[in-house]
């Protein structure tokens, strides 16, 4: 435990731009008010085996300059969330720190190789993604990253 006897001095969102990722942000700020929290906003990028199909290549054929391009669409998509997500932090004065990082093994896994790593005290996440299927109440990552945290976990719907 911190010295300062903040259990949830580091709290992690995870963000990927859907409804309810955007939603569990105000939760998020409101709790790192709350107990005078550091914030961190994440969005990890993922393309299985290190590549991604690219729409825009020949049959999906992968070049260097076709995977940088995808990998900077990518991450000038999380800046516009993280854009608005600072700015709902502003409003409360809560400070916040934005992330985007890269893995191949799995979103899951990302999230939370980088939860451990920065050693964080909770993760909050929005119920469904992107992918969003309609007739699962928790979805795949929120499963996973309250199957196999290191720390509590609130799941926003």
């Amino acid at each position: 435990m911190n010295l300062n006897n903040n259990i949830f001095s580091k709290i992690l969102i995870p963000v990927d731009g859907s409804p309810n990722s955007m939603k569990a942000i105000n939760y998020a700020i409101d709790l790192a008010d709350k107990y005078k929290s550091e914030l961190l906003a994440l969005h990890v990028l993922y393309s299985q085996s290190g590549f991604a199909f690219h729409k825009e290549t020949v049959a999906g054929a992968i070049t260097s300059s076709s995977l940088n391009d995808l990998n900077l669409d990518a991450k000038q998509e999380a800046e516009k969330w993280f854009e608005e997500i600072n700015k709902r932090a502003e409003e409360k004065k809560v400070h916040i720190k934005t992330e985007v990082v890269f893995t191949v093994i799995s979103i899951v896994e990302g999230i939370l190789t980088y939860a451990e790593k920065e050693n964080i005290n909770l993760i909050i996440i929005g119920s469904k993604g992107k992918s969003g299927w309609k007739k699962l109440i928790v979805g795949s990552v929120a499963s996973g990253i309250s199957t196999y945290a290191h720390c509590p976990i609130l799941i926003v719907k």
